[in-house]
């Protein structure tokens, strides 16, 4: 009977040894106690990550054709990627080639890209197949009543909010710029816009608003990429004109990305890093409403 007792507390003394030396090896992990237990680090890659396209939805024209409207999320928060239309860049039937974004901008970037199908579409599906650092994803549309939008859905940046019983007599504001340009490498092209607008919705004041410090060098990097317009004195934002990157061979860099509006005319000046075509997106908004144009350029 002693036998069994001293085998019984020599591995009992056994496990309980083990269980000390697994907790001196394992380094504790306290919770925070500011954030509830259930919560998920927002983990951020700054390249290496997929694209993934998107289907925002469909739009019947007045004439019975239809318009698959596309966006696209670049997984990475620093990285920009360049690629042409192919294997890796494919929309089908009818490509490769149909007009997609070529460029692909970091983050989440939506209502980008249009293909029009014709009324007798039916129940066919339009595939739009996008490969990025060894990653590929895809995404089917089909005319799904799930999916329908109008133009209002772009025009309003997907805001469906409406005051019941007022009539918004806000119109969207007109925006022109030269179709094509010319430049050379890494040499500023001017890039002018004329914008008419009716003045509604009136411009309003934008006070300045507290920016948390960045913890460590990595968020540091991150929270570098955000819009810190307005800090630090009131602005009044009134209609302004966005450009971006939507096809080209490599990097766009924008003097000033977003330009207020001054006497009609907004005036930004572009770099570009290697020679090739390029097709830019000019979008004038009046914060409520806006309307978009493209120019292409042709760099030596």
């Amino acid at each position: 009977m002693s036998r069994y007792v001293r085998f019984a507390v020599s591995a009992a003394l056994s496990v309980f040894g083990l269980v000390a030396f697994v907790s001196a090896q394992t380094p504790q992990i306290t919770q925070n106690p500011d954030v509830p237990p259930t919560w998920i680090p927002d983990i951020k890659f700054a390249s290496g990550r997929e694209i993934v396209p998107y289907l925002e939805g469909w739009i019947k024209n007045p004439d019975g054709s239809f318009d698959f409207v596309f966006g696209y999320y670049n997984r990475n928060q620093e990285q920009d990627l360049a690629i042409p239309p192919g294997a890796e860049n494919s929309v089908m039937p009818g490509g490769p080639d149909r007009g997609q974004p070529t460029y692909f901008l970091a983050k989440r970037q939506p209502r980008m890209y249009r293909v029009r199908v014709p009324k007798d579409w039916g129940d066919k599906a339009l595939t739009w197949t996008l490969t990025a650092n060894g990653h590929t994803e895809k995404v089917v549309a089909k005319l799904l009543p799930a999916y329908e939008k109008d133009e209002t859905f772009i025009a309003t940046n997907n805001s469906t909010g409406e005051t019941f019983g007022e009539v918004d007599l806000n119109q969207p504001p007109t925006i022109t710029t030269a179709s094509t340009l010319t430049g050379t490498v890494n040499a500023p092209v001017t890039l002018m816009a004329t914008v008419k607008d009716d003045g509604l919705p009136k411009p309003r004041v934008v006070a300045p608003r507290a920016v948390a410090q960045p913890t460590s060098p990595e968020a540091a990097r991150f929270q570098s990429q955000r819009n810190n317009s307005g800090q630090g004195r009131q602005q009044q934002v009134g209609t302004r004109v966005t450009w971006l990157e939507y096809r080209g061979p490599g990097r766009v860099t924008f003097e000033t990305p977003t330009v207020q509006v001054v006497g009609d005319q907004a005036v930004t000046t572009a770099k570009f890093s290697v020679p090739g075509t390029y097709t830019l997106f000019a979008t004038a908004s009046d914060g409520k409403l806006s309307t978009r144009t493209q120019v292409v350029v042709t760099v030596k």
